[in-house]
């Protein structure tokens, strides 16, 4: 992997970008739609590709591990082949899933024991076989293996985990020298700051994650539930000390404010579900505010659902269209809600670029953050 950083904002931190591998060029800053299970959830391929256009999207190692399992992926040739997607893919370790799972595993040094959520079987996740998962998997660039704390969290719970989460890392890496490429591509490894809340914890993992060498960095373990200034304090606080030349991975971020909030600070990719998960649930994301497309506001609007918008779902479909389609329970509206959040997506992180390289970026961003926080 390649990254080549072209222009800073003069007024922020905010970074524009490229980075380049095996399957093609990613310019930053970027958003990465979620493919948990080898599907951007409601977007066939052919709508992902033309229409939504990322450089690279992320699946996770987790459920791809439990459904199709690895030897159906190694057997496909890897995810690439098995989706159908020739582009970039990075996949998250399965430590936020694993934490997510409360009452179902048990984290130890060796590593956390779980129960599938499919059909309730048992199985051990550790540094060294999460590392021969991903080989498996075959993403361009994968994740150390990390708790994730939850929010709130106790500081001397914060300050172990954080500890393992290092002695992790250096299990992962060790491995990963052992353990070659699967395919006829090379991979990408990014180990995790953690440290939760606190800032002198977030220092200390920061500098232990930037010694590590690694060719980018990632920042868990916020997003969490925290209120978002903190997320933005513990942001600052990693990026002064992550080596500015090489990319910085917020994990599992965030609203539209928030990413630019982040690039602001010095983020260079970002991934959430949460434009996927509120499409379906009929909230439209707009350079101008939210819409809760469900509300009788928009029975007879037949205006299109976004005048701005970059897919062709945005001019073909009115509002009043697209709102039946919900009160009808019809799926069409999903996946028609889930392209316009993407494509919005996408839009904001590339129009955020190019203020970046125009140098106005502070000015567009304080302007974008006061009209995208209204309820249409």
């Amino acid at each position: 992997m390649k990254f080549t950083l072209h222009n800073t904002d003069t007024q922020s931190k905010a970074r524009a970008g490229t980075v380049i591998t095996d399957h093609g060029v990613i310019e930053t800053p970027i958003f990465m739609p979620v493919g948990t299970v080898a599907s951007v959830k409601g977007v066939h391929q052919k709508e992902l590709k033309e229409e939504i256009n990322p450089d690279i999207i992320l699946g996770n190692t987790y459920h791809l591990f439990l459904r199709p399992k690895t030897e159906i992926l190694k057997k496909a040739g890897g995810l690439h082949k098995f989706m159908g997607w020739d582009r970039n893919i990075l996949t998250d370790s399965g430590g936020y899933q694993v934490y997510s799972l409360s009452g179902n595993r048990k984290i130890k040094e060796e590593g956390v024991k779980f129960k599938s959520h499919i059909d309730g079987s048992m199985h051990l996740f550790t540094p060294e076989n999460v590392m021969e998962i991903q080989r498996v998997i075959g993403a361009d660039i994968i994740m150390a293996f990390d708790e994730c704390t939850p929010y709130p969290c106790e500081y001397n719970y914060a300050k172990r985990s954080m500890h393992m989460t290092h002695r992790w890392l250096d299990r992962c890496i060790n491995h990963l020298a052992k353990t070659p490429f699967e395919y006829d591509y090379e991979q990408t490894f990014f180990p995790i700051v953690q440290g939760s809340t606190y800032k002198d914890l977030r220092r200390q993992s920061a500098e232990y994650i930037a010694n590590a060498g690694a060719e980018g960095n990632a920042i868990g373990g916020l997003s969490v539930g925290e209120p978002a200034e903190e997320m933005y304090g513990m942001t600052e606080v990693v990026c002064e000390i992550l080596p500015e030349n090489k990319p910085r991975y917020l994990m599992g971020v965030g609203t539209p404010i928030n990413i630019l909030e982040n690039i602001a600070l010095g983020i260079d990719m970002f991934d959430c579900v949460m434009p996927t998960r509120n499409a379906r649930n009929g909230m439209l994301f707009t350079a101008h505010g939210t819409i809760n497309i469900k509300n009788k506001k928009w029975e007879d609007d037949f205006s299109p659902i976004d005048e701005m918008g970059t897919t062709f779902v945005d001019h073909e479909y009115s509002k009043a269209y697209l709102r039946h389609l919900f009160a009808a329970n019809e799926y069409l509206g999903k996946q028609i809600a889930t392209i316009h959040n993407l494509g919005f997506y996408m839009w904001l992180v590339r129009e955020a670029r190019k203020h970046i390289i125009a140098g106005d970026f502070r000015a567009w961003k304080d302007i974008m953050v006061k009209q995208m926080d209204k309820r249409l």
